[in-house]
Formats: C-alpha cells, sequence, structure tokens
C-alpha cells in the first residue's frame, strides 16, 4: 500500500468564510499515482471544517444562514469567557473535521455537484492548512 500526505495552505476571511478545495484536492490524487483507495481530507483544528456541498451562491448563503440559526453567537456559551468564540467551536463539532473519499481507476469519486468545501468558523481571519492523504494501490 502507498501513502501519499500532501497539504494546502491558504488565508481565510473569519467567520463563515467558505473555500472550495475540490480541485486541489482532485490534482493531488491525480499527481500521487495512486489508482484505487481513499483519500482523507482533514483540518488540524478546533475551528474549522470540511464538507460536502454544491458550489452554488444561492445555497452557500442558505448554508451560512443555517449554521447562523443553528448555533447563534453570544447565547452564554461558558467557553465565551475564554475567547469569545464558543459557537465557532460547537459548529465545527457538528460539522467535523474531515471528510474521506473513494479513490477509482487514479481518479477522486464524488458526486456531480458534491463540492469540497473547508469552512473556516473561527471569529477572525485565519491562516489554514489542510492535510490531504491518499492511500491506496
Amino acid at each position: 500500500m502507498k501513502v501519499v500526505t500532501k497539504e494546502l495552505h491558504f488565508s481565510t476571511k473569519g467567520e463563515i468564510d467558505l473555500i472550495d478545495i475540490t480541485h486541489d484536492v482532485e490534482r493531488i490524487v491525480e499527481e500521487s499515482g495512486i489508482k484505487n483507495g481513499q483519500v482523507l481530507v482533514f483540518v488540524p483544528g478546533a475551528t474549522g471544517a470540511i464538507v460536502t456541498i454544491e458550489h452554488e451562491s444561492g445555497l452557500l448563503e442558505d448554508f451560512k444562514r443555517a449554521l447562523r440559526e443553528l448555533v447563534p453567537k453570544g447565547k452564554d456559551y461558558l467557553h465565551d469567557r475564554i475567547d469569545d468564540n464558543a459557537h465557532s467551536h460547537l459548529r465545527a463539532t457538528l460539522l467535523g473535521a474531515s471528510e474521506c473519499f473513494p479513490v477509482v481507476d487514479g481518479r477522486l469519486l464524488r458526486g456531480t455537484w458534491q463540492q469540497i468545501f473547508f469552512v473556516e468558523l473561527d471569529v477572525r481571519p485565519r491562516r489554514r492548512r489542510v492535510v490531504v492523504q491518499v492511500l491506496g494501490e
């Protein structure tokens, strides 16, 4: 079994910034030389997430609104006594830090309208790192 690990690095604008990383992940899979296996997309950090969603502007705005409604700011969260970003941590926990996809015939397998996004959930702009690990033969 072969394992190829690469990293993506980018800056975000802050709270609920959505960054489409689909083409970067596809490029890493293709360059890995792995024909069949899996690719893991993972964000190290407690206030970022990896999701799949269609890259359509209305849907992306709906997604942001849903996050704000599900886990609103300023709800007297205990963690806010430390650094005023409890809602960021809670949103990240609900969304998750990783997604895993099949690799078939050297290509990332995903649905036509299924793009891969990094979601910045922290309250300020950040410099982020996403780990992409391709495993297989």
